[in-house]
């Protein structure tokens, strides 16, 4: 099957409904062109709140609005989906899976936004054991695995069973591990507070680990002590300069920089450490000769697109330029401007813009109540930079219901102890060993 324009307008194709595809999908919709967004699921996820999906604040449907909804209004865009596997730089096409049907879909000018997955660092066996934090299947399953422990240490009679039930790694302590970290101790300490009787949930055992010299290593270092400080007071052990060697069922291997090697029995381990592009960069460095840097993103001319093909631009996560790091607001911006690129050109301006980003600032949550943020030259921690974390969170989301639905689960958290979204199932926890038990199948 092969989709071609019908019409003389120009055509717009955007792989990939992540921050930048979808910010970049909005700034079209007044334009005269045709717009196909194309992503492999249906959902635009807003990844920097998946821990909380995995750690039973929030439900997928919170953090995860459909793109035809958010894209409902525009009339000049279609949502298709597939997984690209190919793209003809000289045809101008790209290929399109789904479900075994193979689709080719023309374009005049492309958006390739394709982020980037979980890297394990040469080692993508850890991730049968220790699940990443990229997805809704992969926060869907560590919620089954975390609320799945304490209900596995509820049942066990021996200490040291139990104790491995109840100890929680997670690996990485750049902002996703860091909140990570410190859901866990929160849920533990005060979440799950008198929910058993044999066991107390407030013993459980939270470890931070990362081969970097300390947490949080983009922030000030004011900031990086305060947040390591409120980490120590909720009870999570931090152990930096030290690196992962092994992960198995039952625990993982480390070995510090002073060649310390310590083995840590523990049930549920969490990935959050580094990040890889999306395999369509080594597509397009194939296809199109562009270099790669050492994550696999793209090396890009000044205005985001692929060296000798500007009619190619790729942006966001995928994209690599002036050692800009890998956050939604880049994402965004980048996103933003091959929107206003295309819509110059179509007006005969095709004077080459440099992709200019502004730093916004960054921020960390720890806990309830406790947060730490930088804005320009303002440095925030405690009680003030978590309720700015809260507002911004807030008005990023994408729609007015998404962002009543996450403001009352908040405020059943926050104010009281109940977390709604506690629901787990065996599928859930045991999806992906059936999944690898069926690809090794005959």
């Amino acid at each position: 099957m092969t989709t071609t324009s019908s019409s003389r307008r120009h055509r717009v194709v955007i792989i990939g409904a992540g921050f930048g595809g979808l910010f970049a999908a909005k700034a079209l919709r007044k334009a005269d062109v045709d717009v196909i967004v194309i992503d492999r699921t249906n959902h635009h996820l807003f990844q920097p709140l998946l821990y909380q999906l995995a750690t039973g604040l929030l439900s997928e449907g919170d953090i995860a609005p459909p793109i035809r909804d958010v894209l409902r209004h525009q009339r000049n865009t279609h949502v298709l989906l597939g997984d690209v596997v190919d793209i003809d730089l000289a045809a101008r096409c790209v290929r399109v899976e789904t479900v075994g049907e193979r689709s080719d879909v023309a374009y005049d000018s492309l958006i390739v936004a394709a982020g980037a997955s979980q890297s394990y660092f040469g080692h993508p066996e850890f991730a049968h054991d220790a699940p990443g934090m990229k997805t809704i299947d992969h926060a869907l399953e560590l919620r089954g695995r975390i609320f799945g422990a304490f209900e596995m240490a509820e049942r066990e009679p021996e200490a040291a069973a139990r104790g491995r039930w109840l100890t929680f790694v997670v690996v990485g302590a750049g902002p996703t591990g860091v909140e990570v970290a410190g859901q866990l101790a929160e849920l533990s300490r005060r979440s799950l507070r008198g929910n058993f009787r044999r066991i107390d949930p407030a013993e459980a055992r939270v470890v931070l680990l990362d081969a970097a010299p300390t947490i949080l290593p983009a922030f000030p270092e004011s900031l990086r002590l305060r947040a390591a400080r409120d980490l120590r007071d909720m009870g999570v052990e931090i152990h930096v300069g030290t690196m992962v060697t092994g992960v198995d069922g039952r625990g993982i291997d480390t070995i510090s920089g002073d060649r310390h090697v310590r083995r840590i029995e523990a049930a549920t381990k969490v990935w959050a450490a580094g990040v890889q592009a999306s395999p369509l960069g080594r597509l397009l460095s194939e296809k199109g000769g562009a270099a790669l840097d050492r994550a696999g993103r793209v090396k890009v001319a000044s205005d985001c697109t692929l060296p000798g093909h500007p009619e190619v631009f790729v942006i966001g996560d995928l994209m690599s330029l002036d050692h800009l790091p890998s956050v939604a607001q880049v994402a965004i911006q980048s996103g933003r401007h091959a929107a206003h690129t295309i819509l110059r050109r179509l007006t005969g301006d095709t004077t080459r813009r440099s992709f200019r980003y502004h730093d916004l600032g960054s921020m960390a949550t720890i806990s309830r109540l406790r947060a730490i943020a930088v804005l320009g030259r303002l440095r925030l921690a405690g009680f003030p930079a978590w309720v700015l974390w809260l507002i911004v969170h807030l008005g990023t989301l994408t729609g007015f219901k998404n962002r009543l639905a996450v403001l009352f689960n908040w405020t059943v958290a926050f104010l009281g102890r109940g977390r709604a979204q506690r629901v787990i199932t065996a599928q859930q926890v045991f999806g992906r060993h059936a999944l690898e038990a069926e690809e090794r199948a005959p």
